[in-house]
């Protein structure tokens, strides 16, 4: 499961929830001991986490395709089994960035940087840093702005620096060089993040120490060569795809998230500390994925054969939905003929006392209503001790924080199953001797029998919900109210669905809208949106700038 800021809020809000004392249940031991193989070695500190494009999740891709062949799915991706997808990963410095000072060379991100929207350019040049010359680099000292706005909250340096340079050029600047001799910590750094337009002459920036030894004279003349490259940094995840083909007109699809944190290198592990740890995800998601694979299997041999079958192990995930939006953007099978997606995600955690299972989705189709809590559907082909094995707590909307949204993007019926919320949620503890092996085995089946119940029923209705809040932080006072895009590249942030009610939706802001200012703070990404909020308080009104198409708007928000 994501960690957008709705999972935030929702661990803001979680309170203890930890399993009683096992029931003894007679149950379908082979199937337990298929999802025990699966999530063990899913849950491996040799695959590192599984974090979206390294080997770990390469090992746990390979895996479930095997698993899929041997079981007889069809592949269903682009290459067998698995769909490439890129996640894009922010700017990168390139090895050809260089500073040169009458011949001593700096070195990148201990001496200097460049800012990512510098272009790629080479310069020469014998400029003093107290004048300002046509076609040289200009020097600019940052001390007076920032002892003028020491005291100002919504003073943002780097927007400063973007915005008031922006022209420089025309000028006669060839370049921009930023140093700080004042006591002032102005916290500038790289930022891989910062998604805005380049500027057309470099901004670089020099650190405090290389600046007291090249600047302190200002009246000589210095020797400079400049190269700046900033590119795009990508990796590349990849969807495991396999297909049970029933010859019918439509296809049920059935997903789980297999990718992880890894070390948490993408700042969304629980722990602060900084320690460095693999994070393993037995409950999130290797507990999905494990599911899947065993209703892959269910369904090969089943009866229910008015619809075919599509298993879908997503990775990207945890970054912000990237596989199953890449997917539903770029489907291997037409998504017209989909019949009703559902999505399993954290299900290892049922809790043997209160054996609350929530299903999500309930409301995008009028035909959940007969089957989800249908105490006929919680009967078990095998004899049990319990006579109610699961309490379904319902959750009416089709959006969340997971791949299940996607889907319903794209006007399909969804249901998501979710056990619950942890305390090793998103943390290294995560590992598969906590996961109820029992009670997941139990949640296949109440899958299974709700599959089956609807083998006749032929294509479902599809119905709108409200839109869950997915965009508060428990750092923040404040919301906007949308779902961000987090697959968008673009500057701004692109709201991928708007919340009813909230600010966004009463201020005009629909979804596919781009967020490009909020009040004085320019928005190139989502850290830059996450600051600006953390700036505002409950009550307080500001501007709000955004692209509609070719359109910029601008509208008053209320929080």
């Amino acid at each position: 499961m994501h960690s957008s800021f709705f999972k935030a809020l929702l661990i803001a809000l979680f309170f203890a929830a930890c399993s009683g004392p096992k029931n003894i249940v007679k149950t379908d031991t082979q199937t337990i001991d298929n999802l025990k193989a699966h999530i063990q070695y899913l849950a491996d500190d040799k695959l590192e986490g599984r974090r979206t494009g390294t080997p770990g999740e390469e090992l746990a891709m390979q895996y479930i395709s095997k698993q899929f062949k041997e079981i007889g799915l069809i592949p269903k991706g682009t290459e067998s089994f698995p769909q490439s997808f890129p996640v894009n990963d922010g700017k990168k410095i390139d090895d050809i960035t260089e500073f040169i000072i009458n011949g001593s060379r700096l070195e990148v991100n201990k001496d200097f940087f460049p800012f990512p929207f510098s272009p790629d350019q080479r310069i020469e040049a014998l400029p003093s840093v107290s004048l300002q010359e046509v076609g040289m680099p200009w020097f600019f000292d940052l001390k007076e702005v920032l002892e003028e706005n020491k005291s100002n909250p919504h003073f943002d340096l780097v927007d400063y620096i973007r915005t008031n340079y922006k022209g420089i050029n025309n000028r006669g600047a060839v370049a921009m060089i930023f140093y700080n001799s004042s006591d002032i910590d102005d916290k500038l750094a790289f930022d891989p993040k910062d998604k805005s337009e380049k500027l057309p002459v470099p901004a670089i920036y020099v650190t405090k120490e290389a600046a007291k030894k090249y600047f302190a004279d200002k009246s000589a003349t210095l020797n400079i060569k400049i190269r700046t490259g900033i590119s795009e940094k990508t990796r590349i995840g990849h969807n495991v795809i396999g297909y049970i083909d029933n010859k019918a007109a439509t296809t049920v699809i059935l997903g789980a998230h297999y990718d992880h944190l890894g070390y948490g290198e993408d700042g969304n592990s629980m722990i602060r500390t900084g320690e460095k740890s693999i994070h393993n995800g037995a409950d999130d998601n290797a507990s999905g994925t494990a599911a899947l694979i065993e209703l892959a299997r269910k369904l090969k041999t089943s009866k229910a054969t008015n619809n075919n079958y599509l298993f879908i192990a997503f990775s990207g995930e945890e970054l912000g939905l990237f596989g199953s939006k890449y997917f539903t953007e770029n489907p291997t099978l037409d998504l017209k003929s989909v019949n009703y997606m559902i999505n399993m995600d954290m299900v290892g955690r049922l809790n043997d006392s209160t054996k609350v299972l929530t299903v999500g989705g309930f409301g995008t189709s009028p035909a959940w209503d007969k089957v989800v809590n249908n105490m006929d559907f919680f009967k078990l082909p095998y004899k049990s001790d319990v006579a109610a094995p699961l309490v379904i707590k319902i959750d009416s909307s089709g959006t969340g924080p997971s791949d299940h949204t996607s889907f319903y993007r794209k006007d399909i019926p969804v249901l998501f199953y979710f056990t619950g919320l942890h305390t090793d949620y998103h943390k290294p503890s995560d590992d598969a001797d906590k996961i109820n092996y029992t009670g997941e085995q139990l949640i296949i089946q109440h899958i299974y029998n709700v599959i089956e119940s609807l083998n006749d029923n032929g294509k479902l209705a599809f119905l709108k919900t409200r839109e869950t809040q997915t965009s508060t932080n428990t750092r923040f006072s404040v919301s906007m109210g949308i779902m961000p895009d987090y697959t968008f590249a673009g500057t701004g942030v692109r709201a991928d669905g708007v919340t009813d009610g909230k600010p966004a939706q009463k201020a005009g802001i629909k979804a596919g809208d781009i967020i490009i200012q909020l009040g004085d703070n320019n928005i190139a990404s989502l850290e830059n949106y996450m600051q600006a909020l953390g700036k505002f308080k409950k009550g307080e009104k500001t501007k709000v700038r955004f692209k509609r198409g070719n359109e910029t708007l601008e509208a008053t928000v209320e929080f």
